[in-house]
């Protein structure tokens, strides 16, 4: 058996490259064994010498494989490396088992690789730097103190590093402590909690965060869930929540005695309009005509395309605007993002002929490029002009609760798209009832980044489900 060490830091080279060597050289899984951090051994490639390299094929791996494997590695499961390299092995005869969804190695992998991108999530939004000392060339100096569940210090660090160029700065963890110090960044080992002290700003961060609290929207299980308590004590606005929470319910009942108590105009204008005396279908039919009747068409827009599905339904979808293949259909979501959205329900146990499915703008807005039509983002004239139309189709499906997709229909709906990466997987109280905001699908087609865009999937289907939870 052949011993493989690992360093701490640089823990993903150090495994490609050994990866690649023993993948050279036939050497199975079973005639590997992968040390992490060892004291001891302090040769990359300590043990047996590895056998003389024959001559093989050259590997080639999808992509996809790439960037899975290259986040496994910073798992905290000592296993980690044994299995990846496993399913290397295995993926070098068969490179379509990366889209076998039902392949146990797989299956595990891909856990992995969620709870990686989770702590790498956390980490961004929980460490919270002190001011401590001026830095370099009169650069400020900062610190931060962080408890990562698994080793992704090294592979988040750069995103701090981007963030916050301008300043020095180390987080340091019982792990790894990253630091940034003139513009370079550099890692060491990991250390104590050290006694930072506490600033001036941190007075200042809690009201702004007592302010921004709302009571109306309080889920504990869901606050808890996105921000773990075992990360408060680090959080100078956590010593805040206890008492925020306890005397939510009292603000919600003071807020719902001075809210207004006529009904918003638009809501009385739709009502008005809703023939007396039909039934839904009638009305429904009486909608569509109307949608079919109007016939001015402006340039650089396509025609109106109504939503979808039962009249009422417990559950309404609400995107931006209908995309090219809508148009051409006179159907809502059948493009590339409707797909994504197909897909992405049935994972997450959401029936979309269940649903009644539309855009809050109801016309494709486009630009001519040579024969092309290409997406051109909505304003806030489209969203206006697709207001009255929205607000029959609501009045029509009385939903139980409104899935918004995007900042159009954020803004459509709760007359603002400010802050939605921060509002996404929470339900607001609206004039139209309970709004879940997520992403957009066309938002999470576009993003270039792999990582980035399996992040955002990932939350866009924890909504879904959320959205399928909360109907059911």
């Amino acid at each position: 058996m052949h011993t493989i060490n690992l360093p701490r830091i640089g823990t993903d080279k150090a495994w490609r490259d050994a990866a690649r060597l023993h993948l050279s050289l036939g050497s199975t899984p079973e005639s590997l064994l992968w040390q992490f951090d060892t004291p001891d051994q302090n040769d990359l490639f300590a043990g047996t010498a590895p056998p003389p390299a024959r001559p093989s094929q050259q590997i080639t791996l999808p992509k996809e494989a790439v960037s899975l494997l290259t986040k496994v590695v910073w798992h905290a499961d000592p296993e980690r490396f044994a299995a990846a390299y496993r399913f290397l092995w295995r993926l070098r005869d068969r490179s379509s088992l990366i889209r076998d969804s039902a392949d146990p190695d797989l299956i595990r992998l891909r856990g992995m690789e969620k709870n990686v991108r989770r702590c790498a999530h956390k980490m961004k939004a929980f460490v919270r730097f002190r001011d401590i000392a001026p830095g370099t060339q009169g650069r400020r100096r900062f610190a931060g103190w962080f408890e990562p569940t698994h080793h992704t210090v090294e592979p988040t660090a750069p995103f701090f590093a981007r963030r916050f160029a301008d300043m020095d700065w180390m987080i340091v963890t019982p792990d790894v402590t990253a630091i940034f110090d003139n513009g370079r960044l550099s890692f060491a080992p990991g250390q104590s909690k050290p006694d930072l002290p506490e600033d001036g700003a941190e007075e200042l961060w809690g009201t702004y965060f007592c302010n921004i609290f709302n009571p109306a929207r309080v889920k504990i299980s869901a606050m808890t869930s996105e921000m773990p308590r075992k990360y408060w004590k680090n959080m100078p606005e956590a010593r805040h929540i206890p008492d925020l929470i306890a005397g939510a319910e009292k603000r919600v009942k003071e807020m719902a005695e001075t809210a207004p108590t006529l009904p918003p105009l638009r809501a009385a204008a739709v009502k008005r309009s809703l023939p007396e005396g039909r039934d839904l279908p009638d009305r429904a039919a009486l909608l569509a005509k109307a949608a079919e009747a109007n016939k001015t068409v402006p340039d650089g827009y396509g025609r109106i395309i109504l939503g979808e599905g039962p009249c009422p339904a417990q559950l309404m979808v609400v995107g931006e605007q209908p995309g090219d293949m809508e148009d051409r259909e006179g159907r809502p979501f059948v493009g590339p993002a409707g797909q994504m959205f197909d897909q992405t329900a049935r994972r997450a146990g959401l029936d979309r002929d269940a649903a009644y499915v539309t855009n809050a703008v109801k016309r494709f807005r486009y630009t001519m490029r040579g024969k092309r039509r290409l997406h051109h983002p909505p304003d806030r004239g489209d969203i206006q002009h697709g207001k009255w139309w929205l607000d029959y189709e609501i009045a029509l499906t009385r939903p139980k609760l409104i899935l918004a997709m995007g900042g159009t229909a954020a803004e459509a709906l709760t007359g603002s798209r400010q802050g939605l990466m921060k509002r996404r997987g929470m339900v607001e109280e609206t004039l139209y009832g309970p709004v879940l905001l997520t992403l957009h699908p066309a938002y999470i087609l576009r993003l270039p980044d792999r990582d980035r865009q399996a992040e955002a999937q990932d939350w866009f289907r924890d909504d879904l489900t959320e959205a399928a939870r909360a109907i059911s």
